[in-house]
């Protein structure tokens, strides 16, 4: 009785210590996440005091650093979600077949060996990306393949190069999170539709990936809250100017390529320029807040159990 209260009392105290530190991580992330909002209000309501808001939601010009400031975050807005819905085209497909594939298609040996392979293209430094888009994508792929207005060739800062590249860099995020939600899926849903002779295409895509769907939309979300706040890859391949365009042929700035060049030391830490890197932090925090709200509406819609 003895050592069996011993082994009770010892397994007790690791289950307190273990709960007590997932409670702290918790702590931790939601105290940093507070740090980041206080950080930012401070600076946006400055902002806010000399620049309208109306102004700063519906302006088509972008210029803080000019003598003529103008203070319209459209142009920023619009190249980013320009941006971020190119990379959402290449890697939507590209991660959910790739998902299919070692899923539902790809034998045990090799879909050991190829997950890794897809998931280390997650770990390649984004600047290294930037300069993939730069020197290979736009002048020895876009270039063949893109016409441009009025014959000209395609100059070698636009948003097309940067929003594939981001595309491209997503994909692992996409694949290995909707890889794992289909797997998640019991085999007896499968083997029921083999039961009533489906093929494998068939399962694959009328009883798996239904069933995955809100992991599947998750992956989606998470992805393209990744390709809004990109940050290298934009800064890099997209150009500098905040141009108010629909136009993916054309160089373009979006709000983090200019929170990196603000960010560089050149605007004086009281001048109103230097709070547009809080204002426009403020803004890509609401921007993903928004889609992570979207996104858990969008699991809770489709999420299934499974005794």
């Amino acid at each position: 009785m003895a050592t069996t209260s011993l082994t009770i009392q010892r397994r007790r105290t690791g289950e307190r210590v273990i709960k007590g530190a997932l409670l702290a991580c918790g702590v931790v992330c939601v105290a940093t996440t507070v740090g980041v909002i206080l950080s930012l209000l401070s600076e946006t309501i400055n902002f806010f005091r000399a620049v309208p808001v109306l102004d700063y939601l519906t302006g088509t010009k972008w210029s803080p650093t000019f003598s003529d400031a103008h203070f319209g975050v459209l142009p920023l807005v619009v190249a980013t979600l320009l941006i971020a819905g190119i990379a959402a085209l290449v890697a939507f497909p590209i991660g959910l077949g790739s998902a299919v594939y070692l899923s539902e298609y790809a034998s045990p040996r090799a879909r050991k060996i190829l997950k890794p392979i897809l998931e280390v293209l997650a770990g390649i430094p984004t600047v290294v990306f930037g300069y993939f888009a730069l020197t290979f994508v736009t002048p020895s792929l876009l270039r063949k393949i893109v016409p441009w207005a009025g014959g000209a060739p395609l100059g070698p800062f636009n948003a097309l190069s940067a929003g594939v590249v981001v595309g491209i860099a997503i994909v692992p995020i996409i694949a290995s999170i909707s890889e794992d939600a289909m797997r998640a899926v019991p085999s007896s849903l499968r083997e029921a539709g083999y039961g009533i002779g489906s093929t494998k295409r068939t399962v694959a895509t009328k009883v798996v990936v239904p069933s995955a769907l809100s992991g599947i939309s998750a992956a989606f979300m998470l992805g393209l809250s990744r390709a809004i706040g990109e940050t290298m890859i934009v800064v890099i391949a997209a150009g500098g100017n905040a141009n108010l365009t629909a136009d993916p042929r054309q160089a373009m700035a979006t709000m983090t390529t200019f929170i990196v060049r603000i960010s560089q030391g050149e605007s004086p830490a009281t001048s109103i320029a230097y709070k547009t890197l809080f204002v426009l932090g403020m803004t890509l925090f609401l921007m993903t807040l928004i889609l992570n709200i979207v996104a858990s509406r969008i699991v809770r819609r489709f999420r299934e159990r499974y005794e």
